[in-house]
């Protein structure tokens, strides 16, 4: 794996990206748009799916970085169980719910993989898939 020098370098954090911008729109449109409990609920799991990438990103170690893209995912499955209420509640229609679940399964086996790969390294103790430069931007607060 190249090393990775920038947050917007990982795929993942793209595609979870894509998926907040989509929740986002949608949330904003038809009957979804009025029940503030369940959009705000959809949204804040599609930015801690985007979030959680960058936090682990951040981190000093591989193994913290894993770590924080389980957390990801996590949210990632949360958006699709948060889409099977707006379905049953008819807030979106199939169309609109295919379109998002799909979306969101092509995200989460990239964070899964990026996940995978990372435990790897670190069993092997390789050194970490991060630039020098991206150890200066150490954060330690959650």
């Amino acid at each position: 794996m190249a090393t990775i020098r920038h947050i917007e370098d990982i795929q993942a954090w793209r595609k979870a990206r894509e998926l907040v911008r989509e929740i986002y729109k949608t949330c904003a449109e038809g009957a979804l748009k009025k029940d503030f409990g369940l959009t705000d609920q959809l949204r804040r799991a599609a930015v801690s799916s985007m979030s959680n990438v960058a936090e682990g990103f951040g981190r000093k170690s591989d193994k913290d970085f894993a770590r924080f893209l389980d957390m990801a995912k996590g949210s990632v499955v949360e958006v699709q169980s948060l889409l099977y209420v707006a379905l049953d509640v008819h807030y979106i229609d199939e169309q609109e719910f295919q379109r998002l679940n799909q979306l969101a399964d092509e995200t989460a086996p990239l964070v899964g993989g990026l996940t995978s790969y990372l435990r790897r390294r670190s069993a092997k103790t390789a050194p970490d898939v991060r630039s020098p430069e991206s150890e200066t931007h150490d954060n330690d607060s959650t």
